[in-house]
This record gives C-alpha cells, sequence and structure tokens, in this order.
C-alpha cells in the first residue's frame, strides 16, 4: 500500500476530548459510540515498531510514523508513552476500533489542540478546584460519611499546605466558594506542565470531577489506585447498595482505560 494512502487511513482515527467543549466528545462512552457508528477502518499494516526521533518516541506501522486527525505526525517524550501507543496498534485485529485505543485517543487530542487551548484549559482546571467534589461531602449515611472522610480529608488537608489555603466545605447543597489564592497557586504549578501532562490531568479531572485527585497524583501524594478509589467513593456506595447496573458497569470500565492511560502520562513524566 502507497505511504499516502496509510497515513490517510491512520489519520481516520478521531481525536478524543476537546480542551474546553463540554458537550459529548468529553464522555468516553458517547465518544465510543459516535465512533461506532461508522464502519472501522480495515487492519492495513503488519509490523508495528518504535524508532527515535529527536528526544521523542514515534510509532511505526510498516515503517511509516501515525498521524493525528489533524494531519500531524505522532511523536511522544517517553519511551513508556510509545509503548502503551505500539501495544494499542498491535492488538487491532482485522479492524482498528478506536474505542480499545486510549492511548492513541489521548496522545492524538493532546498534540491536535492541547498546546492552542493551554490558557483555556488551565481556566477550566481552576473552575473545577472552586467546585471541586471533595468539598461537598454527604452528611448522612454515617457510613458513608466516614468513607468519604477516610478517602478525602487526607488530600483536603495536604492540598491546603501545598497551595497556601483553607477549603470550605459545603453543609446540603448549597454551593461554597473557594479562596482565588489556592486557584491560583494550582495554576502557578501547572503552567510549567508540558503539553502531555497538562492534556492527561485535563482527562483525569473531568473524570474524577476533581481537580485536585490529579494534582495529588502529579505530586505523588497519592497513586493511581488510591486517586481512583477516592474519585469512586460515592459510586461504589450506591453499587453496594442497590447492585451493579450492565451499562454502568460498562461506562465504568471505559472511564477506567481512559483513567489509566492518563495516569501512565502522568507517571512516565514523573519517572
Amino acid at each position: 500500500m502507497a505511504g499516502k494512502d496509510t497515513d490517510e487511513r491512520v489519520e481516520m482515527l478521531p481525536g478524543g476530548f476537546v480542551p474546553g467543549q463540554r458537550d459529548s466528545t468529553q464522555n468516553p462512552m458517547m465518544r465510543a459510540k459516535e465512533v461506532m457508528k461508522t464502519p472501522l477502518p480495515k487492519r492495513f499494516y503488519k509490523d508495528v515498531t518504535i524508532s527515535e526521533d529527536d528526544g521523542g518516541y514515534r510509532v511505526l506501522l510498516d515503517g511509516k510514523p501515525i498521524r493525528s486527525p489533524a494531519k500531524n505526525i505522532i511523536s511522544v517524550p517517553r519511551l513508556a508513552m510509545a509503548e502503551a501507543l505500539q501495544a494499542e496498534w498491535d492488538a487491532q485485529d482485522k479492524e482498528i476500533d478506536p474505542a480499545t485505543m486510549p492511548m492513541t485517543r489521548l496522545v492524538n487530542s493532546t498534540i491536535d489542540g492541547v498546546e492552542e487551548a493551554r490558557e483555556a484549559i488551565l481556566d477550566e482546571i481552576i473552575a473545577y478546584l472552586g467546585n471541586d467534589f471533595l468539598c461537598y461531602p454527604a452528611s448522612h449515611p454515617e457510613r458513608l460519611v466516614e468513607r468519604q472522610k477516610a478517602h478525602w480529608m487526607p488530600v483536603l488537608d495536604w492540598a491546603e499546605g501545598e497551595l497556601g489555603g483553607r477549603f470550605v466545605q459545603a453543609s446540603g447543597i448549597l454551593a461554597v466558594e473557594q479562596s482565588p489564592v489556592m486557584g491560583e497557586a494550582l495554576r502557578r504549578h501547572w503552567q510549567s506542565l508540558d503539553r502531555f501532562q497538562l492534556g492527561a490531568a485535563h482527562v483525569l479531572m473531568t473524570l474524577t470531577g476533581s481537580a485536585l485527585l490529579p494534582f495529588a497524583l502529579w505530586r505523588a501524594f497519592l497513586d493511581e489506585e488510591a486517586v481512583w478509589q477516592a474519585a469512586m467513593v460515592d459510586e461504589d456506595w450506591n453499587i453496594e447498595m442497590w447492585g451493579e447496573d450492565e451499562e454502568a458497569t460498562k461506562r465504568r470500565d471505559f472511564r477506567r482505560r481512559d483513567f489509566d492511560a492518563a495516569a501512565l502520562v502522568i507517571r512516565a513524566h514523573r519517572s
């Protein structure tokens, strides 16, 4: 197959999230359903390899680099990221299914849009911090309250020291306002992140509903499993009370794969 055809077929893959927009593309399950409405491209390559490129890494399909939907050549700064991309492309069978490729979707989105939307992403993160769900604990039942405290209070206490302020805890459903000092401190921390770290932090934020949990992961205060458990406290409680729902379980599994891809990016940069 000619190189031009190869590139064009790779570019059929979707980009993923669009920073600053709140529509169906922000929800990984909705995004997958949109993709599944159109026929999947056939696998057209045999070998998936990695090559070094000016301090970065490219994934090659039969010797040709993969490209993003905006036709940018995909190059990532960490070998662990390239290995994850390689594994996703190598795992495709007769068709290329983007729903099974969370790292590919994340990297496409990052390369095509994060740098241009940097300030908008930072603004959204700060807005999330002002309404972080860790500051909205339940008032009952007692077992849920205690479980939330066990997972959330250590993060809040630690973040107060890191950001130089005190978080206001909501009582009931009324919204609370947080000190803008902490938002500006978080912005200063994340202003220096490269586009891959910032894109990953944004994905983690939208998946968990918290700006503090990705911050805790980035600073290695929590590991990945602890972040996921903290984000899933309420959902786990509902499952215990009412049982599992098949569709909800599928959505959760899909979200976890996106979560793991974004967490890998943070971990790869930290190491």
